[in-house]
């Protein structure tokens, strides 16, 4: 299993050596990240209902004022905490 990980891995930077790195390419690769994060957090979102919209909406928010990855998670975890203790 490590090798086939690891082979994963290794395949992506060798086939993009071959590619040519475009204006139109590095654009899309630069769209990568953010849809990766929708990708992963959306269909949480949805199975786990509007208080985890709403804490990922806060931590969203305290990230953009303070700029604090450790103070986001806690203010995520604390409002889900809340909303669900509050029966949401």
């Amino acid at each position: 299993m490590a090798l086939a990980t690891y082979l994963c891995r290794i395949s992506g930077v060798v086939l993009m050596g071959f590619i040519p790195l475009t204006p139109h390419v590095r654009r899309g690769l630069a769209a990568l990240p953010g849809s990766i994060i929708a990708a992963t957090v959306l269909p949480l979102i949805e199975r786990l209902g509007p208080a985890a919209a709403v804490a990922l909406l806060a931590a969203i928010g305290s990230m953009v004022l303070r700029r604090s990855e450790l103070l986001a998670l806690l203010v995520g975890m604390g409002t889900i905490a809340g909303l669900r203790a509050l029966g949401f």
